[in-house]
């Protein structure tokens, strides 16, 4: 007997109706055609995948998003993909093994076990690139500059562009002698930007008071370019990968000045999402109308070991799903063409409707004997016969 209720969804699944799916479908196409103009080979990924290759290398950030389930063939873990980027770089290194660098897109529905507090969907439809093979500031600027270009193609405007470096944090806390306990306490603490609460734990650290002092500043340095002079004479000359780091930040923003003047761009070093993910420069998107990132991205060079080679990366991702809300409000509203043709056996009939389908025009077939007509179907137009030609009407 079916249950009253079966037409419901599990909370965060949903399925995307016919208006949508266009939309959708139309960018995903034109983000795509983008990213190939640029060298980007797409790829597609298996939706379910070994664990270990789900999770691999830097990739264990994803275990409590990840769903579990046992392969009744194999016996084995098998997992569903969080996060498509870990499959890519096992493209990258296993299947292609290119030294040169190579160029990957993809594009694909994703499933997470918990959702984010501030989406209500766990089946983001996620859509990146990524570049392998080369390290150095140039490929970071290529994949942030390609991310813009995806976010100009959504019609979406007033972009936040927000820069960080995960290797900053690792730089102080191994100068400071932290353990991986304190680490991860530290970890937390700056996520969470308790300013009151770091001071606490840091003065709890048997460290120099100069290495209390450079932690705790973390939380508090974010804001605009200064901020990168501010961490230069606060940290000073001691720190060889510190002073790289931000070094590659200054030159982020002379680049982005440059290149992208009406851009809003804001330095956060106290930044960690995704640190035991990415290795260098990491960034996000923001707009005002969103209260979270609408795409980010970053360096994440260990990734491919465990296939083989830790080839250079770096890369970027977004959901489709929230691109196309705002890709939806900033395209014309105007009608579609959908044409109406009767239920008449004429080869002329048969013949217009194949040209005008060939033209890219939505034309609707009447069927014999249906319920619903013409402007119930959303017609805007009907064929006419006119002595021994078809012709298209404007439907009143």
């Amino acid at each position: 007997m079916q249950k009253k209720d079966s037409w419901l969804l599990p909370d965060g699944i949903d399925e995307v109706l016919p208006e949508q799916a266009e939309y959708l479908e139309t960018l995903r196409r034109q983000i795509l055609d983008t990213f190939a103009s640029w060298g980007y080979q797409l790829v597609i990924p298996p939706f379910v995948d070994y664990l270990d290759s789900l999770l691999t290398g830097s990739g264990h950030d994803l275990n409590l998003q990840t769903f579990k389930l046992t392969d009744p063939l194999s016996g084995q873990i098998l997992g569903v993909r969080a996060d498509m980027t870990p499959q890519v770089a096992r493209i990258d290194v296993h299947n292609l093994k290119h030294d040169w660098p190579t160029r990957l897109c993809y594009a694909g529905t994703t499933l997470n076990a918990v959702g984010d507090g501030l989406e209500k969907t766990r089946s983001p439809m996620q859509i990146g690139a990524e570049l392998y093979g080369h390290q150095g500031i140039e490929s970071d600027y290529e994949v942030i500059r390609l991310m813009l270009e995806m976010l100009a193609i959504s019609g979406i405007e007033n972009v936040h562009l927000d820069l960080g470096h995960v290797g900053i944090f690792g730089s102080l806390s191994q100068a400071a002698g932290l353990s991986s306990e304190q680490e991860a306490e530290l970890f937390d603490v700056l996520q969470r930007k308790a300013v009151a609460e770091l001071h606490e734990l840091v003065e709890s650290f048997a460290i120099d008071a100069s290495h209390k002092q450079a932690l705790a500043a973390l939380a508090k340095l974010n804001g605009d370019r200064t901020i990168l002079n501010q961490a230069q004479q606060l940290f000073g000359d001691q720190l060889t990968d510190l002073n790289t780091a931000l070094a590659d930040l200054s030159q982020l923003a002379d680049k982005l000045q440059r290149d992208f003047p009406q851009l809003a761009v804001s330095f956060d070093l106290g930044e960690l999402r995704g640190y035991h993910y990415h290795t260098g420069i990491v960034f996000a998107a923001f707009i005002p109308s969103v209260g979270r990132e609408i795409a980010r991205g970053g360096r994440y060079d260990n990734i491919g070991q465990i296939f083989g080679r830790a080839r250079a990366a770096t890369g970027f991702s977004a959901d489709l799903r929230i691109l196309v809300n705002l890709y939806r409000a900033s395209v014309s509203q105007s009608r579609k063409t959908i044409i109406f043709a009767p239920s008449v056996d004429d080869s002329d009939l048969y013949q217009q409707i194949r040209d005008l389908r060939a033209q890219g025009i939505t034309v609707i077939e009447h069927l014999p004997n249906q319920s619903g007509q013409a402007q119930d179907l959303g017609c805007t137009a009907i064929l006419e016969k006119q002595d021994t030609h078809w012709v298209v009407k404007p439907y009143v």
